[in-house]
């Protein structure tokens, strides 16, 4: 089981494929693992070496149960891409992932070559504040809800109304959030930091390519969060994909996929444009 420790603490990793690397970063309480049914075979297909890795507090990378902050798990996720020679890596981040990607790229837009945004935005506002902490409040009360009452609620939360409706498709969502475990420290330590600040100022300083996706029947992040998130962030790109809720590169992957591969190829396309001009001395 491959670890690297930085910042005190051992992290998760595995490495996928071959090529130049692209670093992909998980939302609050998911594993690495969450990516390896869709985006790492496409990646590796397109001929790109996916990294993903759990982030402190959700095992088997260290717990953390003590708690930390977001700049820890910044500086976890720079330390990561210089420890493993990475660097400048595409970035990929979801939800609280694509958090964590954003205030890397400003704070060390020399590791980042690129970033996509999924689910992102800068600010959060009252109701998902208070959902979040909400459920940091229920996993410390002590109480264990029923495997099948916390899977129809994520669902509820996460899912689109096109995939709710699919009676097919909606037995395997259920039966897979019913194997998931009740929250552990680590995992109410990330929900502890959703309440994010408003960070749009902040993000105007942001210098690397960036490329926000929004899922159109996203309650934990609406599309116009993410519209916003992209227009902070100097010449961000945007997408919205439709039929799709806060899990919508599991739901839409294909969708997902497509915006992901023109992304990269664009910003190719922008390097060499860029370098080209450097070398006429234009």
């Amino acid at each position: 089981m491959p670890l690297v420790s930085v910042n005190g603490v051992k992290l998760h990793y595995t490495c996928h494929g071959s090529g130049e690397p692209v670093v992909l970063v998980s939302g609050a309480g998911a594993s690495g693992n969450s990516w390896l049914l869709h985006q790492v075979p496409f990646l590796v297909e397109e001929g790109y070496r996916a990294y993903v890795y759990d982030s402190r507090g959700i095992p088997p990378s260290d717990e953390c149960p003590e708690g930390f902050e977001v700049d820890d798990l910044v500086a976890d996720l720079a330390a990561l891409i210089e420890e493993l020679g990475l660097g400048p890596a595409r970035l990929v981040g979801t939800s609280m992932g694509a958090y964590v990607v954003q205030e890397l790229a400003l704070a060390r837009p020399d590791l980042v070559r690129q970033a996509v945004l999924l689910a992102g935005r800068a600010r959060s506002d009252v109701l998902r504040a208070r959902l979040a902490l909400a459920d940091v409040e229920l996993g410390d009360s002590g109480p264990v809800l029923p495997p099948s009452y916390r899977a129809v609620v994520r669902a509820l939360q996460m899912l689109s109304p096109r995939t709710m409706e699919d009676e097919t498709a909606i037995q395997d969502w259920l039966a897979l959030f019913a194997m998931e475990p009740a929250p552990g420290p680590g995992t109410l330590a990330q929900l502890a930091l959703q309440p994010m600040p408003d960070r749009r100022a902040a993000y105007a300083d942001i210098t690397v390519p960036c490329h926000v996706i929004s899922f159109a029947h996203d309650l934990i992040a609406p599309p116009r969060y993410g519209h916003e998130l992209a227009d902070s962030i100097p010449n961000a790109g945007f997408d919205v994909v439709d039929d799709a809720g806060h899990f919508g590169y599991l739901e839409r992957p294909d969708a997902v996929n497509k915006i992901i591969s023109k992304c990269f190829a664009d910003g190719d396309t922008r390097l060499a444009t860029s370098t080209l001009h450097m070398r006429r001395g234009t």
